[in-house]
Protein backbone atom coordinates (compact mmCIF):
# COMPACT_ATOMS: atom_id res chain seq x y z
CA UNK A 1 0.00 0.00 0.00
CA UNK A 2 1.48 3.45 -1.03
CA UNK A 3 3.01 5.47 1.99
CA UNK A 4 0.39 8.85 2.40
CA UNK A 5 1.37 11.81 2.45
CA UNK A 6 1.71 14.39 5.80
CA UNK A 7 -1.46 15.89 4.79
CA UNK A 8 -3.52 13.08 4.52
CA UNK A 9 -2.38 11.27 7.66
CA UNK A 10 -2.80 14.79 9.52
CA UNK A 11 -6.47 15.15 8.56
CA UNK A 12 -6.85 11.43 9.75
CA UNK A 13 -6.34 12.72 13.04
CA UNK A 14 -8.61 15.30 13.26
CA UNK A 15 -11.83 12.40 12.96
CA UNK A 16 -12.60 9.05 13.63
CA UNK A 17 -12.45 7.16 10.59
CA UNK A 18 -14.16 4.05 11.49
CA UNK A 19 -16.84 6.17 12.74
CA UNK A 20 -20.25 6.78 11.12
CA UNK A 21 -21.25 10.97 11.00
CA UNK A 22 -24.41 12.41 10.71
CA UNK A 23 -24.71 14.08 7.57
CA UNK A 24 -23.87 18.25 9.22
CA UNK A 25 -20.87 17.15 11.07
CA UNK A 26 -19.57 15.05 8.04
CA UNK A 27 -19.77 18.04 5.74
CA UNK A 28 -18.15 20.82 8.92
CA UNK A 29 -15.17 18.09 9.04
CA UNK A 30 -14.58 17.48 5.65
CA UNK A 31 -14.01 21.44 4.45
CA UNK A 32 -11.86 21.31 7.94
CA UNK A 33 -9.21 18.89 6.09
CA UNK A 34 -9.49 20.26 2.58
CA UNK A 35 -6.22 21.41 2.92
CA UNK A 36 -4.65 21.16 -0.54
CA UNK A 37 -3.20 24.48 -2.43
CA UNK A 38 -5.92 24.22 -5.10
CA UNK A 39 -9.73 23.67 -4.77
CA UNK A 40 -10.59 19.91 -3.86
CA UNK A 41 -13.28 18.36 -5.76
CA UNK A 42 -15.90 16.92 -3.15
CA UNK A 43 -17.32 13.64 -4.26
CA UNK A 44 -20.28 11.51 -2.93
CA UNK A 45 -20.29 7.63 -2.58
CA UNK A 46 -22.95 5.20 -2.13
CA UNK A 47 -22.16 0.66 -1.65
CA UNK A 48 -26.27 -0.07 -3.33
CA UNK A 49 -27.90 -2.94 -2.42
CA UNK A 50 -28.50 -4.33 -5.37
CA UNK A 51 -26.48 -6.42 -8.33
CA UNK A 52 -26.03 -4.20 -11.43
CA UNK A 53 -25.03 -7.18 -13.39
CA UNK A 54 -28.80 -7.79 -13.43
CA UNK A 55 -30.85 -5.11 -15.91
CA UNK A 56 -33.78 -4.92 -13.93
CA UNK A 57 -31.51 -3.59 -10.71
CA UNK A 58 -29.51 -1.29 -12.64
CA UNK A 59 -29.51 2.91 -11.19
CA UNK A 60 -28.51 5.72 -13.30
CA UNK A 61 -29.97 8.84 -14.10
CA UNK A 62 -28.45 11.99 -13.57
CA UNK A 63 -29.42 15.41 -11.62
CA UNK A 64 -29.12 18.98 -11.87
CA UNK A 65 -27.05 20.36 -8.13
CA UNK A 66 -28.84 23.22 -7.20
CA UNK A 67 -25.30 25.21 -6.67
CA UNK A 68 -23.86 23.42 -9.76
CA UNK A 69 -20.41 21.55 -9.42
CA UNK A 70 -17.62 24.23 -9.41
CA UNK A 71 -16.69 23.18 -12.99
CA UNK A 72 -17.52 24.31 -16.58
CA UNK A 73 -17.88 21.10 -18.48
CA UNK A 74 -17.27 20.55 -22.02
CA UNK A 75 -19.72 19.80 -24.52
CA UNK A 76 -19.45 17.97 -27.70
CA UNK A 77 -23.00 17.63 -29.80
CA UNK A 78 -23.47 15.34 -32.41
CA UNK A 79 -25.74 17.23 -34.32
CA UNK A 80 -27.10 18.18 -38.13
CA UNK A 81 -28.75 20.98 -39.47
CA UNK A 82 -30.92 22.92 -37.71
CA UNK A 83 -30.05 21.12 -34.33
CA UNK A 84 -26.29 21.85 -35.14
CA UNK A 85 -27.26 25.63 -35.46
CA UNK A 86 -29.55 25.19 -32.40
CA UNK A 87 -26.17 23.30 -30.17
CA UNK A 88 -24.28 26.06 -31.17
CA UNK A 89 -25.96 29.10 -30.16
CA UNK A 90 -26.37 27.35 -26.84
CA UNK A 91 -23.05 26.89 -25.95
CA UNK A 92 -21.46 23.65 -27.38
CA UNK A 93 -18.02 23.60 -27.29
CA UNK A 94 -17.68 21.32 -29.96
CA UNK A 95 -20.35 20.23 -32.62
CA UNK A 96 -20.69 17.98 -35.91
CA UNK A 97 -20.98 14.24 -37.05
CA UNK A 98 -18.92 12.16 -39.01
CA UNK A 99 -15.81 13.80 -39.04
CA UNK A 100 -16.07 13.94 -35.03
CA UNK A 101 -16.29 10.82 -34.91
CA UNK A 102 -13.26 10.11 -37.12
CA UNK A 103 -10.95 12.51 -34.88
CA UNK A 104 -12.28 10.66 -31.96
CA UNK A 105 -11.44 7.25 -33.44
CA UNK A 106 -8.22 8.16 -35.66
CA UNK A 107 -6.09 10.97 -32.82
CA UNK A 108 -7.17 9.43 -30.01
CA UNK A 109 -9.16 12.71 -29.37
CA UNK A 110 -11.32 13.52 -25.65
CA UNK A 111 -10.86 17.30 -25.05
CA UNK A 112 -14.36 17.00 -23.55
CA UNK A 113 -16.15 16.14 -20.63
CA UNK A 114 -20.00 15.36 -21.84
CA UNK A 115 -21.53 14.09 -25.28
CA UNK A 116 -24.54 14.93 -26.13
CA UNK A 117 -26.09 13.69 -29.36
CA UNK A 118 -29.68 13.76 -31.51
CA UNK A 119 -30.85 10.46 -31.42
CA UNK A 120 -30.63 10.17 -35.59
CA UNK A 121 -26.85 11.17 -34.69
CA UNK A 122 -26.73 7.51 -32.55
CA UNK A 123 -25.89 5.20 -35.37
CA UNK A 124 -22.52 6.93 -36.03
CA UNK A 125 -21.96 7.71 -32.14
CA UNK A 126 -22.85 4.00 -31.20
CA UNK A 127 -19.78 2.88 -33.17
CA UNK A 128 -17.63 4.87 -30.50
CA UNK A 129 -19.32 2.53 -27.93
CA UNK A 130 -15.71 1.08 -27.28
CA UNK A 131 -13.97 4.16 -26.90
CA UNK A 132 -16.58 6.14 -25.52
CA UNK A 133 -17.92 3.59 -23.09
CA UNK A 134 -15.39 2.84 -20.90
CA UNK A 135 -14.32 6.58 -20.36
CA UNK A 136 -18.49 7.18 -18.82
CA UNK A 137 -18.97 9.17 -22.32
CA UNK A 138 -21.38 7.20 -24.22
CA UNK A 139 -24.85 9.39 -24.49
CA UNK A 140 -28.03 7.52 -22.82
CA UNK A 141 -31.63 8.92 -22.59
CA UNK A 142 -31.64 7.93 -19.17
CA UNK A 143 -29.34 10.96 -18.28
CA UNK A 144 -30.97 13.02 -21.00
CA UNK A 145 -27.77 13.28 -23.79
CA UNK A 146 -29.44 11.41 -26.13
CA UNK A 147 -32.53 14.16 -27.19
CA UNK A 148 -33.45 16.28 -29.58
CA UNK A 149 -33.46 19.31 -27.11
CA UNK A 150 -30.20 19.90 -27.40
CA UNK A 151 -30.27 23.44 -25.99
CA UNK A 152 -32.16 22.42 -22.52
CA UNK A 153 -29.58 19.51 -22.29
CA UNK A 154 -26.92 22.12 -22.92
CA UNK A 155 -28.41 24.59 -20.54
CA UNK A 156 -28.38 22.19 -17.76
CA UNK A 157 -25.16 20.15 -18.13
CA UNK A 158 -23.73 23.78 -17.78
CA UNK A 159 -25.63 25.05 -14.63
CA UNK A 160 -24.27 22.20 -12.90
CA UNK A 161 -25.72 18.46 -14.16
CA UNK A 162 -24.01 15.19 -12.92
CA UNK A 163 -25.01 11.73 -13.66
CA UNK A 164 -24.52 8.54 -11.52
CA UNK A 165 -24.30 5.17 -12.49
CA UNK A 166 -23.39 2.00 -10.67
CA UNK A 167 -20.19 1.02 -10.87
CA UNK A 168 -18.66 -3.00 -11.29
CA UNK A 169 -18.75 -3.10 -7.46
CA UNK A 170 -22.40 -1.59 -6.82
CA UNK A 171 -21.08 1.53 -5.93
CA UNK A 172 -21.99 5.05 -7.19
CA UNK A 173 -19.23 7.66 -6.77
CA UNK A 174 -20.53 11.07 -7.81
CA UNK A 175 -18.85 14.85 -7.55
CA UNK A 176 -21.07 17.33 -5.56
CA UNK A 177 -19.01 20.49 -5.79
CA UNK A 178 -15.33 21.97 -4.55
CA UNK A 179 -14.49 22.50 -1.23
CA UNK A 180 -14.74 26.12 -1.02
CA UNK A 181 -18.26 26.00 -1.56
CA UNK A 182 -18.46 25.32 2.18
CA UNK A 183 -20.43 23.07 4.43
CA UNK A 184 -23.87 24.59 3.75
CA UNK A 185 -23.94 24.22 -0.55
CA UNK A 186 -22.12 21.18 -0.20
CA UNK A 187 -24.81 19.66 2.06
CA UNK A 188 -27.69 21.07 -0.46
CA UNK A 189 -25.83 19.21 -3.59
CA UNK A 190 -25.33 16.24 -1.42
CA UNK A 191 -29.40 16.08 -0.15
CA UNK A 192 -30.13 16.34 -4.03
CA UNK A 193 -28.35 13.81 -5.22
CA UNK A 194 -28.78 11.26 -2.46
CA UNK A 195 -32.93 12.34 -3.31
CA UNK A 196 -32.30 11.36 -6.86
CA UNK A 197 -30.61 7.91 -5.83
CA UNK A 198 -33.08 6.76 -3.62
CA UNK A 199 -35.72 7.42 -6.07
CA UNK A 200 -34.34 5.14 -8.93
CA UNK A 201 -34.29 2.62 -6.67
CA UNK A 202 -34.90 -0.51 -8.88
CA UNK A 203 -38.33 -2.33 -8.05
CA UNK A 204 -36.54 -5.48 -7.66
CA UNK A 205 -34.12 -4.48 -4.83
CA UNK A 206 -34.29 -6.17 -1.75
CA UNK A 207 -32.83 -5.52 1.97
CA UNK A 208 -31.39 -2.51 2.56
CA UNK A 209 -30.80 -0.41 -0.44
CA UNK A 210 -28.65 2.00 0.62
CA UNK A 211 -25.80 -0.29 2.33
CA UNK A 212 -23.19 2.55 3.31
CA UNK A 213 -22.27 5.93 2.36
CA UNK A 214 -18.97 8.15 2.46
CA UNK A 215 -18.08 11.75 1.80
CA UNK A 216 -14.54 12.32 0.28
CA UNK A 217 -12.31 15.10 -1.82
CA UNK A 218 -10.24 14.73 -4.19
CA UNK A 219 -7.06 14.46 -1.34
CA UNK A 220 -8.72 13.59 1.80
CA UNK A 221 -9.78 10.28 3.32
CA UNK A 222 -13.60 9.03 3.53
CA UNK A 223 -15.94 10.33 6.09
CA UNK A 224 -18.62 7.49 6.52
CA UNK A 225 -21.32 8.56 6.96
CA UNK A 226 -25.06 6.90 9.21
CA UNK A 227 -26.67 5.02 6.61
CA UNK A 228 -29.52 4.84 8.59
CA UNK A 229 -30.76 8.45 8.23
CA UNK A 230 -29.95 7.88 4.25
CA UNK A 231 -33.48 5.96 3.12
Amino acid sequence: MPKRGKKYQDAVKQYDKSAQYEIDEAFEILCKIATAKFDETVEAHFRLGVDGRHADQQVRGAIVLPNGTGKTKRVLVFAKGDKAHEAEAAGADYVGAEELADKIRTENWFDFDVVVATPDMMGVVGRLGKLLGPKGLMPSPKSGTVTMNVAQALSEIKAGKVEYRLDKQNIIHTPIGKASFGPEKLKENYMALLEAVVKAKPAAAKGQYIKSAAIATSMSPGIKLNPAKLG
